[in-house]
């Protein structure tokens, strides 16, 4: 896209419901779209903090970050087009994607971390 195309921004009924069809964990607030995701330490947040940086460096797209010990809130909105873009609906789809896969519940060659086992553990999926 242009320096000069003005992307689309929605209204925020448009962004409700889109959130509540697309990624329903997220939630509008203050002109942002945002989701918290919980950890089990300081491990498990950078692991999300790292992940999210690589996804949003390789989509040119940059959220605000907020992280403690147990959790990780990204915000998403589009500074250049004061308002909630596609952009932000498709960096949000992409970092639920990659944060909330458990590749032993897909039934392939990948295990996943051991379930039960808190010296493994760095996120709790919801």
């Amino acid at each position: 896209m242009s320096e000069t195309a003005k992307e689309k921004t929605y209204s925020e009924a448009e962004i409700t419901e889109r959130l509540q069809k697309e990624l329903p964990k997220w939630r509008y607030e203050n002109g942002w779209i945002r989701r918290k995701y919980k950890t089990n330490s300081w491990k498990g947040t950078l692991m999300v903090i790292n992940t999210v940086g690589h996804l949003a460096e390789a989509a040119w797209h940059h959220p605000d970050i907020a992280a403690s010990y147990a959790f990780v809130e990204v915000k998403l909105m589009n500074h250049a087009a004061k308002g909630i873009t596609d952009k932000d609906f498709e960096l949000a789809r992409k970092i639920e994607d990659v944060i909330q896969w458990q590749p032993g519940s897909e039934g392939g060659a990948l295990e996943g971390t051991p379930h039960g086992d808190q010296r493994f553990a760095y996120i709790k999926y919801d």
